[in-house]
């Protein structure tokens, strides 16, 4: 403190000059019995007499000026300075004063009271210094203008990124940037899992329940695992922070430089680009009065699911258009709260039927019918001309020429690979595909790396690809950090996807898998473990298909809950239907360069293998054994 050295020096000074103080001014009132001043002089002795006044003068200048210790008493409270800081102005101030007023003083005036008279002052002016120079507000921390690690986006790939280099680099430091308002988490069960949830309350807090009966949170790690940004640097043992709210608008790849939309700019060492995409939009409904866009939700991200959430407790109808992957998941699963909660669910898309671009021709009508046994209105073959108000609702007119009255629309017709950062960053874009191009490596540029959904990748085995799927969010991500950190890792992976359509339908998929192909199926029939439940149950189901194990935070309520039941408002009898376990192979030029798993599940790693071996096969009913599709009773019958 202040006062702690400071203060206790002035004291023992005046005590030991107490004395000195009054006996030298007594001997001004009467030189004759004081001292012999020319003993202490050589030369000139005209001013020899003034020394020990000066001395004692300054002794009581110490002394005098505790009486302005009620003056320092704040700072002794509030402010913590260095004594060797401002001792010595004092002592300079103290000579000048004291010299300027023993030759002005033209008097016998005592000693004290000279001294006492300009000391005042130079304690007050050290007092305001002393205020004025240290009272000053930490300064709060800043905003990193340089990190060692930036990954831009807050999706799967960054986090499995993270992981990647945090692993490799324990002390690394990473920080996340992403437009969202929320921490890295997993999107399959926005469209999924979460809608099969029973409890309202654990749904609304991204709990989902899984066929198994398990809860499981949607985020890979809560918000105390991440630092905040301003502390990133700070942290000696590295860390992670996310900047939520933010977007990177411009990469100069040859400084290492990227500029937020609020014009910060952060420097790096290296560079993770995983931005993914934006949903689709449609132009009948941008172009449509705003009225009857705040009845339409673009469905992707968490807001989008809770948004959707909310809306449904109290509607008629629900539409969704679109067709594919999302469209309908989204519409079987908005058809189980339907069932609850009273509304009728439309699907309306311009393919002949559900998955049209995945499945051959004979599963797409099937799995359309199947859609439609979930209490789904399917309307395939159509697409919605114009939309406009009615009495609250949202009256669409179809190509059809009918129309549909609905509460609200769900669009799902797919994803606009976000590549905004290509023009300054100089990465290059693939025209047909889409997303940045990258090597083997997942390389762009220099210290710049791209995983996930705006990857554009060449696969060794089946040439340039781009690829919209979880799992391949997970391992090119960690492929990326990898090589980030040093590795030199080349990108072989083949990515698998997977869906449900209800309790009894599970579907699981890797490769290149187009309708477009040359396709090849074998179908039997399917035992009780052949569903979706059953294969959760039977612990077949690979767990990366909603995060692997050291990424997602579980959260177990209740590990004695039956399992999620649908019931649609018609349905075929299980036993009684055609395609109920199969697996399909896609070809190229005879190669498999596809597979698709019809309600069998754990077998990904055998398709991973036969399509990297890039064989041709003449039996694929003898392939097909390898995956178990035939059951024990349909082979004794052969």
């Amino acid at each position: 403190m202040f006062r702690s050295r400071s203060l206790v020096a002035f004291k023992n000074i005046a005590r030991c000059n107490g004395a000195c103080v009054h006996a030298t001014a007594g001997a001004y009132k009467q030189p004759s019995h004081s001292f012999s001043y020319k003993t202490h002089s050589h030369g000139n002795n005209n001013n020899n007499w003034k020394y020990p006044f000066m001395y004692a003068a300054g002794g009581a200048l110490l002394y005098s000026g505790f009486k302005y210790q009620q003056k320092l008493a704040f700072a002794e409270e509030e402010f913590v300075v260095s004594d060797e800081q401002f001792l010595p102005q004092v002592e300079a101030k103290t000579e000048d004063v004291i010299a300027d007023a023993l030759f002005e003083s033209t008097e016998t005036t005592s000693v004290v009271e000279v001294v006492e008279s300009a000391a005042e002052p130079v304690v007050q002016e050290v007092v305001e210094q002393v205020v004025e120079e240290v009272v000053e507000p930490p300064k709060p921390l800043a905003f990193p203008e340089q990190v060692q690690y930036l990954l831009i986006g807050g999706g799967t790939a960054s986090y499995s990124a993270m992981r990647a280099i945090r692993k490799r680099d324990v002390t690394a430091k990473v920080l996340i940037v992403t437009d969202e308002n929320s921490v890295p988490y997993m999107r399959p069960p926005l469209s999924k899992e979460l809608w099969h949830t029973d409890d309202a309350e654990a749904s609304r807090n991204l709990l989902f329940k899984q066929w198994n009966g398990k809860y499981k949170g949607i985020h890979y790690d809560k918000e105390k695992f991440y630092c905040a940004a301003e502390e990133l640097n700070q942290r000696e043992e590295g860390g992670v922070a996310v900047a939520t709210g933010k977007k990177v608008v411009k990469l100069n790849a040859r400084k290492n430089v990227a500029t937020l939309d609020d014009g910060t700019t952060i420097s790096y060492d290296k560079c993770l680009v995983a931005t993914g995409g934006t949903p689709r939009a449609l132009p009948v409904f941008e172009s449509a009065p705003e009225q009857v866009q705040n009845h339409v939700t673009v469905f992707r991200k968490i807001q989008d699911y809770l948004d959707l959430d909310q809306v449904t407790d109290n509607v008629e109808s629900v539409t969704v258009v679109g067709g594919g992957f999302l469209g309908s998941e989204l519409a079987c699963a908005l058809a189980h709260k339907g069932s609850t909660k009273n509304f009728k669910v439309n699907q309306i898309f311009k393919e002949y039927g559900n998955m049209a671009r995945v499945f051959p021709e004979y599963l797409t009508k099937w799995t359309t019918n199947k859609v439609f046994q979930e209490g789904v209105n399917v309307i395939p073959e159509t697409v919605v001309n114009q939309a406009d108000m009615e009495d609250g609702r949202v009256k669409l007119t179809l190509s059809n020429g009918s129309e549909i009255v609905t509460d609200h629309v769900v669009v799902a017709v797919g994803l606009d690979v976000d590549t905004e950062l290509a023009t300054s960053s100089g990465i290059e874009v693939d025209e047909k595909l889409g997303g940045y191009r990258v090597n083997t490596e997942l390389q762009a540029r220099s210290n710049i790396w791209v995983a996930g959904d705006a990857s554009c990748f060449y696969d060794t085995k089946l040439g340039r690809r781009r690829v919209e799927h979880h799992d391949h969010a997970v391992v090119s991500g960690r492929l990326a950090g990898e090589n980030m950190t040093g590795a030199q890792k080349s990108y072989y992976h083949q990515s698998m996807f997977w869906s449900d359509l209800g309790p009894d339908v599970g579907y699981e998929a890797i490769g290149v898998v187009d309708s477009s192909l040359k396709t090849v199926a074998v179908f039997s029939k399917a035992s009780a473990k052949d569903t979706p439940v059953g294969a959760l149950n039977g612990g077949l189901r690979s767990e990366e298909q909603f995060g692997s194990s050291d990424a997602a935070v579980a959260k177990f309520i209740d590990d004695k809950s039956e399992a999620v039941a649908i019931q649609p408002p018609v349905q075929v009898p299980f036993e009684k239907e055609q395609f109920q376990k199969g697996v399909i192979f896609y070809l190229r030029d005879e190669i498999v360069v596809g597979v698709l798993l019809w309600n069998i599940f754990g077998k990904i790693s055998l398709a991973r293998k036969i399509i990297r071996d890039q064989k041709p096969y003449h039996d694929y009913g003898e392939i097909a054994k390898l995956f178990h599709v035939y059951n024990e009773d349909d082979e004794e019958e052969e």
